[in-house]
């Protein structure tokens, strides 16, 4: 009686490694779109548009959270206004190049409704650029525009948790109270392409 050979199947390294989900890859690439791939830190937000090439993924746009600072965005670059912002300022440029359709890839990120990941891509779709996606994941306009954080500074104004709290905007005097008209503000600047005329 023969014995059965044991077969090792090797493991690609990427997924050993927890870093990509092939099965759930191979279903993105199978739409034939461009992918709107968003990464996060606690700090920023970076959010691409990727093309798929057999030699590696080709980033065809980019936008970054510290790029809002050229549009005087002087608030934390991480959180929900920020995620945005990032995301209306990829759409804008995608507007430029005549990009359209995209499908949403984000990697390993855990979905979770009203993320910041979501806030990207409100940003993205007000732009008039075209996702699929569930309504009900984005973040509510309020929040997007920094009302809860606007809200939260009120009800700690004059109290010693406000200093504490928002230690780092007094430091560089910056009202937290100013958030949502900084929104507006940015958005608009964001639309009307200043950062193009400024170059």
């Amino acid at each position: 009686m023969k014995k059965k050979s044991k077969r090792y199947r090797v493991i690609f390294r990427r997924k050993k490694e927890g870093r990509t989900n092939y099965k759930k890859r191979l279903n993105i690439l199978l739409s034939n779109r461009l992918r709107l791939v968003v990464r996060k830190s606690l700090k920023n937000i970076q959010a691409n548009i990727v093309d798929y090439d057999s030699k590696g993924d080709k980033i065809i746009l980019s936008a970054h959270s510290r790029e809002l600072e050229k549009f005087g965005w002087r608030f934390n670059k991480g959180n929900v206004p920020s995620a945005y912002l990032t995301g209306l300022l990829l759409g804008e440029k995608a507007k430029k190049q005549s990009l359209t359709g995209l499908v949403m890839d984000i990697g390993l990120t855990a979905s979770v409704k009203g993320s910041r990941i979501y806030a990207v891509l409100a940003g993205v779709l007000d732009s008039g650029l075209k996702v699929a996606h569930s309504p009900e994941i984005l973040p509510s306009k309020d929040r997007i525009a920094g009302k809860h954080i606007n809200e939260f500074a009120s009800k700690l104004k004059g109290k010693e948790s406000f200093e504490k709290q928002f230690k780092g905007y007094i430091k560089n005097d910056i009202d937290p109270l100013a958030i949502t008209k900084y929104f507006e503000d940015i958005k608009s600047k964001i639309i009307g392409g200043e950062h193009e005329r400024e170059k």
